[in-house]
């Protein structure tokens, strides 16, 4: 564990010394509220860190303690219908730690919950051979998404023993053999850095259409599914409202919606509507098949950057599953 001192705060950049040994992007806790930051220029032992949280009250001499990792999410079922903050806390378990509507510096909590169970039904068999994103075990993580359970990037080998029935995520689901003869255990969670994309093994051209079902996108601005496109206008001309239909009809299986950079009370009324909101394909909640990021526009500007990071990687980790997925910020 590395830990340096404080030296310097400007608003959100703190910079810090004796942090000999840390790296580009390690993710630090930064003064006594142990408020999350991360590392965005080094310069012999000085490193630059910009907080993700207000730095009031933060002075020179308090410590800051390198985590050693870069800004990762926790991928594994319940992500679908939660809301999370830009560097995947969520809002509701930030809230209830806090005590109140007001967020609390430096409070973590796990991006998943670890006290649900889910039952695991596998998909595989013992002395099976697998590899990095093999499907190993299904979960019904809603209504209308069932969560495929994959094989960790870097992890290949022969299936030992594996386990059916109700788990939590952190719980042994599966132990596999690798090529040394090193026994592994898996559980139904897994960890990525959020600065590094998911891996392919090609990419498809986009040429096929995602229809929005909305017939003036669809007739005069076609998408195309892997395909990008914009909604630019001023204060209240209607692109959130545009997104909620968007997010209703398109026909993509699972939404990723960010609200980066929205005005507080425009973040509030789509964390207040989406719920609300009724699937047309299935009448069941949108909420469903909907993971929602909210970072507004009071937030630093690296914390709105890495909601975007956050979003996109569990956007890539369900198209990893084989599902169609809307990204929308």
């Amino acid at each position: 564990m590395i830990e340096g001192k404080i030296i310097k705060v400007t608003g959100p950049l703190v910079v810090a010394d004796n942090m000999t040994g840390s790296k580009m992007y390690d993710m630090v806790k930064v003064g006594d509220l142990n408020l999350i930051g991360e590392i965005i220029e080094l310069k012999n032992d000085t490193a630059y860190i910009q907080v993700y949280e207000d730095t009031s009250g933060i002075g020179p001499g308090e410590k800051v303690v390198s985590t050693g990792e870069p800004l990762s999410v926790e991928l594994g079922p319940g992500l679908i219908g939660s809301f999370y903050d830009g560097i995947q806390r969520p809002l509701q378990g930030i809230s209830e730690a806090s005590g109140n509507a007001f967020i609390a510096r430096g409070i973590n909590v796990r991006a998943l919950d670890v006290n649900k169970k889910w039952y695991f039904k596998p998909t595989i068999n013992i002395n099976d051979e697998i590899e990095s994103g093999d499907v190993i075990g299904e979960v019904q993580e809603s209504d209308l998404i069932i969560h495929r359970i994959l094989v960790p990037y870097g992890i290949k080998g022969k299936v030992l023993k594996v386990f059916e029935g109700d788990y939590t995520i952190d719980d042994v689901i599966l132990i596999l053999k690798d090529s040394e003869g090193k026994e592994i255990n898996l559980t139904m969670t897994h960890k990525w850095p959020v600065r590094i994309p998911r891996p392919i093994k090609k990419k498809i051209p986009p040429k096929v259409q995602m229809y929005t079902g909305q017939r003036i996108i669809d007739t005069f601005f076609p998408i195309a599914r892997g395909g990008t496109a914009a909604i630019p206008g001023p204060f209240g001309s209607g692109k959130t409202v545009t997104q909620h239909q968007l997010a209703k009809w398109c026909d993509a299986e699972v939404v990723v919606y960010i609200g980066c950079g929205e005005r507080g009370n425009e973040m509030t009324d789509v964390l207040l509507e989406f719920p609300e909101l009724t699937d047309p394909k299935s009448g069941k909640p949108l909420m469903n098949r909907t993971v929602l990021i909210a970072n507004t526009s009071n937030m630093p500007v690296a914390a709105r950057e890495a909601s975007i990071y956050t979003g996109i990687t569990l956007a890539e980790y369900y198209r990893d599953m084989g599902y169609n997925v809307a990204l929308m910020a």
